[in-house]
C-alpha cells in the first residue's frame, strides 16, 4: 500500500492513535458496547485491533477525535463487552446522540464495501488527501455514497395513511417510503411509490424535512402529500397492511425522537 495517505487525517493507522482518541468499533452492522457505552479509549482496545482492521476518522472535535473501526471478527473485543445491533443504540438515545455512531457505521460500511475498484477490480487505497478511496491502477476515485430515499405521509383531511411493511418483524405502522431511481426527482418518486405501494393518486406534494439514516447510507427526504382518488391496494410482498387512521386513534408508530417518519406523523397530528 502507498504510504502517501499517512498524512491524510481521514484515515488513521493504529500507531498514529493519540490519547484523545475515542474509538467506535463495528462488526457487520453491529457496534461494540459495554453497559450502554459505545465509545472507547484506544488503549482499552489496542490488544484486540490489528493492522488489517479498517479505520476512518468520524470527527475531530479538538479535545477528542472519534475514529470508526471495522474488525474482521466479533471475537475482537473485551470479555465484558458485546456487539449489539446499531438500531438498538438508535432506540435508546436521542437523534443527536446517535449522529456519531450512525456516521461511523456509514463510513466503515463504505470503506469495507469498496475494497476493490468497481472499474477494474484492483484493490483500492486511501486517497492521499481526501475522504476517498482511489484505485492505483486506473486512478478512479470513490467517495462515501449517499442513497436518497423519500418518505411520505399521505393525508385526507384529518385522516393519515399508514402502512405495516412486510419487512418489519413486529407490528409497527409507518409512512410509505422508497428509493429515488435514476432520472427521477424526489417529488416524482413520491408519486410513484404511493401509486405502487398503495394504489392511489395524490397531489400537493411538499417537502418537509430530511434525516440521515445510516443503515447503511440512506438520506431520508420527508414529504407531505394529499389524497386525491383511488381505493387502497397494498403492494403484495411489500405492504402487509394499509389503513387510514385519525390522530386520536394511532397504532404503534415510530418515535418522533428518532425518526423522520415519527416527526411527520407528529406534525400532522399537531394540526388537528
Amino acid at each position: 500500500m502507498s504510504a502517501s495517505y499517512l498524512n491524510n487525517p481521514n484515515f488513521i493507522t493504529h500507531d498514529a492513535c493519540e490519547q484523545r482518541d475515542r474509538v467506535l468499533v463495528y462488526y457487520r452492522q453491529r457496534i461494540l458496547s459495554r453497559q450502554g457505552k459505545y465509545t472507547w479509549k484506544y488503549e482499552e482496545l489496542a490488544e484486540f485491533l490489528t493492522d488489517s482492521d479498517r479505520s476512518v476518522l468520524v470527527e475531530d472535535a479538538g479535545d477528542e477525535r472519534f475514529i470508526a473501526v471495522h474488525v474482521d471478527s466479533e471475537s475482537q473485543r473485551p470479555a465484558d463487552a458485546d456487539f449489539v445491533p446499531l438500531r438498538e443504540i438508535l432506540l435508546n438515545c436521542p437523534e443527536d446522540e446517535f449522529r456519531l455512531p450512525g456516521l461511523g457505521n456509514q463510513l466503515v460500511s463504505w470503506y469495507l464495501s469498496h475494497r476493490h475498484c468497481g472499474y477494474c477490480g484492483h484493490p483500492t487505497e486511501p486517497h492521499a488527501a481526501e475522504r476517498a478511496l482511489v484505485c492505483p491502477s486506473c486512478e478512479q476515485s470513490c467517495y462515501p455514497r449517499i442513497n436518497p430515499c423519500v418518505i411520505v405521509l399521505v393525508s385526507d383531511g384529518k385522516r393519515l395513511l399508514l402502512a405495516r411493511h412486510a419487512r418489519y418483524r413486529f407490528k409497527l405502522f409507518s409512512c410509505l417510503a422508497g428509493f429515488v431511481e435514476a432520472g427521477e426527482t424526489p417529488e416524482e418518486t413520491v408519486a410513484r411509490e404511493v401509486k405502487e405501494e398503495a394504489g392511489i393518486e395524490i397531489a400537493n406534494i411538499r417537502y418537509v424535512k430530511s434525516q440521515s439514516w445510516p443503515f447503511p447510507s440512506q438520506l431520508m427526504l420527508g414529504f407531505f402529500a394529499d389524497y386525491v382518488s383511488g381505493e387502497l391496494l397494498p403492494e403484495p410482498g411489500e405492504i402487509d397492511e394499509l389503513r387510514w387512521f385519525t390522530p386520536d386513534q394511532l397504532p404503534n408508530i415510530p418515535s418522533s425522537e428518532i425518526s423522520v417518519a415519527g416527526q411527520l406523523i407528529q406534525l400532522h397530528c399537531e394540526r388537528w
